[in-house]
């Protein structure tokens, strides 16, 4: 639900449960077991597709038109031969996991629920909202490829209908999942071409091999030497840090090894104070801006797309945790995220799906190919709203100069090879999430409105559950805006609205400040 009139009474959480009545499925047919046939053995499942167990992704889609089941069926089945994860389950041989294909009916993969007649028509964006929410309750069948799709085929305030995608985090990342949506897309204004996607900003971190320059005199080449000792340095500093308690304490910056070991996030109000809760009941809420206005700050600033979120989202979370804690506005918290990096050599969406397009979809590199890096976010009262914009700038460009987002995949590997999954999963996976506060994420969407699978996207609002952080936030581009979507743990953020409110506020301020300059 896009919650942007503020209403309290649309983002309020309901309460009594929201009736849901779906038809009861058939179990799997015995054409959906795998066999150990050589035809249909894939690749061993990946370490980092193992740690991913207990997470699944939830993307809602907005459509401009009612729902015609009979086109978009016709459409999956046409289209889904082109991507083998999403024909394959889990299946474990001699201890070790791997992909195995399975004949896959689109059908068994749809549900059309019947929802309360009377609470939908009260309040249909909250009988999406409380939908969205019911998934976390609702098992999948491991005997099928663990994906569905959810139609909610009412209008709300946003759009005429809505579709909800579930799909197991082992399939495929963020990247994986938006590949599959563009290239079973169209444009809106000539649906015989893709979508037109936006230009791949330039990575310019160390992670993506920077090439050796050419130097015109001894200054340039000594400057080119120090910044790989600089890398080396932050390096050190974010990975290892462990083994030099001083320096984490020193730097207050991030260390990953630090973080699974013993480096934890104070508690505050953004946190649960019992971290046994890995996977709490959630709601999903997202929120429009402008992404013109996004690069208008960009560009005043200098600074990069990601500078201004990560800035604007600084900013909302200050607001309101100084407003809910009451503490001193001169105080400042650092509190820690997760960010997952793409890893891929590859990095443009659309290069991916020409891929897919002219047969080629083998070479796409599906799954999850992800790094970590744990990114602070500082929250204290600033005067000048740029000031988060520019401390954000500063904290990226420092993270540039790393090599933290290697080592945390290749260490994850590391230390699932040595201890297994489940020791693992639990030391990793689990201890990273419970030590920090905040999951942090940003994806680019077309640069154009779209059909998809016969349909009009209005909008794309992707988002997780499965980890033990009370707040989790995606931003994700489409057209001319940018949704901020929130996974709230929803004990902890009873009035999420406001926090949604935050983020608007805080965006018009910066905005206003930019346009100062």
């Amino acid at each position: 639900m896009d919650a942007s009139n503020g209403s309290s009474s649309a983002a309020a959480p309901r309460s009594r449960p929201l009736s849901i009545r779906t038809k009861p499925r058939a179990p799997a047919a015995d054409t959906d077991k795998w066999t150990a046939d050589d035809s249909t053995a894939e690749e061993p499942v990946s370490p980092t597709a193992r740690l991913m167990e207990p997470v699944y992704i939830v993307v809602t889609i907005g459509l401009g038109s009612p729902l015609d089941l009979p086109v978009f069926t016709a459409h999956m089945t046409s289209g889904l031969p082109r991507y083998s994860r999403f024909q394959s389950i889990q299946v474990t041989e001699d201890g070790k996991p791997r992909w195995a294909r399975v004949k896959v009916k689109v059908e068994d993969h749809i549900v059309v629920p019947t929802l309360d007649p009377v609470a939908v028509a009260a309040n249909p964006d909250q009988s999406v909202e409380d939908y969205v929410a019911s998934l976390f309750t609702l098992p999948m069948d491991r005997s099928r490829p663990l994906w569905e799709f959810h139609f909610l085929d009412f209008p709300s305030s946003e759009a005429t209908s809505t579709a909800v995608i579930r799909v197991h985090h082992s399939l495929g990342d963020g990247m994986s999942l938006m590949t599959l949506l563009m290239s079973s897309a169209s444009s809106a204004a000539d649906p015989t071409r893709l979508p037109a996607m936006p230009k791949q900003p330039e990575r310019t971190g160390a992670i993506y091999a920077p090439q050796r320059p050419r130097f015109s005199g001894i200054m340039p080449f000594l400057a080119w030497v120090c910044s790989y000792f600089v890398l080396a340095w932050n390096t050190m500093v974010d990975v290892a840090a462990f083994t030099i308690p001083a320096i984490a304490g020193y730097f207050k910056l991030c260390a990953f090894i630090a973080t699974i070991m013993f480096l934890r996030d104070p508690h505050t109000l953004f946190k649960r104070s019992d971290d046994t809760v890995f996977n709490p009941p959630r709601r999903f809420v997202h929120r429009s801006l402008s992404l013109d206005d996004v690069k208008f700050i960009k560009n005043a600033i200098n600074c990069t797309v990601n500078d201004v979120l990560v800035g604007v989202t600084s900013a909302a979370l200050s607001r309101y945790y100084f407003r809910k804690s009451g503490n001193s506005n001169s105080d400042k918290i650092l509190l820690r995220s997760v960010l997952p990096v793409n890893l891929r050599s590859t990095p443009s969406l659309q290069t991916n799906v020409n891929m897919i397009e002219s047969g080629k979809s083998d070479d796409v590199a599906w799954g999850n190919q992800l790094g970590y890096i744990i990114l602070p976010f500082h929250l204290a009262m600033h005067d000048d709203p740029l000031a988060y914009i520019r401390k954000a700038k500063k904290t990226l460009d420092r993270k540039k100069s790393s090599l933290e987002v290697v080592f945390t995949c290749k260490m994850s590997e590391l230390f699932l090879k040595m201890f297994g999954v489940k020791q693992a999963g639990a030391f990793i996976f689990r201890r990273m999430f419970a030590n920090t506060t905040i999951s942090f994420t940003s994806m680019i969407g077309p640069a154009e409105q779209t059909n998809w699978c016969g349909h009009p996207v209005v909008f794309i609002a992707p988002s997780v559950y499965g980890v033990p952080q009370a707040l989790i936030m995606h931003y994700q581009s489409y057209g001319s805006t940018i949704k901020v979507i929130l996974s709230v743990d929803k004990e902890i953020f009873p009035d999420y609205s406001q926090l949604l409110d935050d983020f608007a506020d805080s965006f018009r301020c910066i905005k206003d400040a930019a346009s100062k300059i």
